[in-house]
């Protein structure tokens, strides 16, 4: 499988690799996407939905690295959706699976090389905040990186960004009045919060959840993060959506398990779709 050799897992993604995917793509749709949509656990069902679609299992695409996890299908799916040009990741890969942050973000780099200008993230989410309720969806207003790691350690190639990309707006203040706004238009108040990524994949404690509140937290994952981080070192505008799909260890007296974290995601999953689609028509 490529992408997962050890040249391509030292340091950054090499940008003749990068290039070569991006190049691929290009080669096989009809225009390029304007907008790009990381679909998290659960949430693969929007790029079915997309018109004049054309869908590339991340298997055929060069160097690409495969997600094994349940609930992240593992395509690109290029199409329309409400008359723009959408390129829809059906799936990511995580740190935890034993990926570098280079493979983690490799899609996001090809992305970015293919001419993205706006990328929203969203993922499955532990609802730390307690006035949070299980499926609520959450605007990412900041995040806190507890992975251990930065994806752009190690040598910096300009052509993708420069040595100390500025973090201090991540998620783009425009992008998040824009959901909001699109919120307000399908009925559905969106709470908005810190998101913070942990390694995983074993579920946080009662005693870390406690501390991730206590440094400001509303919401944990495993997630997302390093894309941001890359994706505004290419200079790309992010908007972050968690779905809330459980409350986090110690908040209720029960355990927490997958099977809930993808049950909750389908069962919001028009709501879900609804708001994606009211975003990409503001935009």
């Amino acid at each position: 499988m490529s992408g997962q050799g050890p040249a391509e897992r030292a340091g950054t993604p090499h940008y003749d690799r990068v290039a070569e995917a991006a190049t691929t793509i290009r080669s096989a749709i009809a225009a390029v996407p304007e907008i790009a949509i990381v679909l998290g656990s659960g949430l693969g069902d929007l790029a079915g939905t997309l018109g004049d679609q054309v869908s590339m299992p991340y298997g055929d695409l060069p160097h690409w690295p495969r997600s094994g996890v349940i609930g992240h299908e593992g395509r690109l799916v290029v199409g329309t959706l409400k008359g723009r040009v959408i390129a829809a990741l059906a799936g990511r890969c995580h740190m935890y699976e034993g990926h570098d942050l280079a493979t983690v973000t490799f899609a996001v780099r090809v992305l970015g090389l293919l001419g993205v200008k706006t990328l929203i993230l969203t993922n499955a989410a532990g609802g730390i905040n307690t006035r949070f309720s299980s499926g609520a969806l959450m605007v990412i207003d900041d995040h806190i990186n507890l992975l251990g790691a930065n994806p752009l350690a190690g040598a910096n190639d300009e052509r993708f960004g420069p040595r100390f990309p500025d973090m201090s707006e991540v998620y783009s203040a425009r992008l998040r009045r824009i959901a909001d706004e699109s919120g307000g238009a399908i009925g559905l108040s969106l709470p908005h919060g810190v998101y913070v990524s942990l390694l995983g994949p074993s579920y946080e404690t009662p005693a870390e959840i406690r501390y991730l509140r206590t440094i400001g937290a509303d919401a944990v994952g495993m997630s997302t993060v390093p894309e941001a981080i890359v994706a505004r070192h290419m200079n790309m505008a992010v908007l972050g959506i968690s779905c809330i799909t459980n409350m986090a260890a110690g908040v209720l007296p029960q355990p927490l398990d997958h099977a809930e974290v993808m049950a909750t995601a389908g069962r919001v999953r028009g709501q879900f779709i609804a708001l994606l689609e009211a975003i990409v028509e503001r935009i």
